[in-house]
């Protein structure tokens, strides 16, 4: 649905990572983008945040563009 259809966002999702949830609120349903140089911890924090939503009825969806097949089987 286009951004007026969409309903607001108004519960929000832990991640499991404290410092993150202080500072950066993150809602249930929202879209995030995780930019970053190389080997700075992108893929450990997206991957902490999909396990913590174990057990909440939470569906999580990580993509990974430009990644090698190797390492997105490694992640799997």
């Amino acid at each position: 649905p286009g951004v007026i259809e969409r309903s607001p966002v108004d519960e929000s999702l832990e991640t499991g990572v404290m410092v993150i949830d202080a500072l950066i609120p993150i809602g249930k349903g929202q879209r995030e983008l995780l930019i970053g140089n190389r080997n700075t911890g992108k893929t450990v924090i997206a991957l902490d945040a999909i396990l913590h939503q174990k057990g909440k009825n939470v569906l999580c969806i990580y993509v990974s563009i430009g990644q090698r097949q190797a390492n997105l089987a490694r992640i799997v």
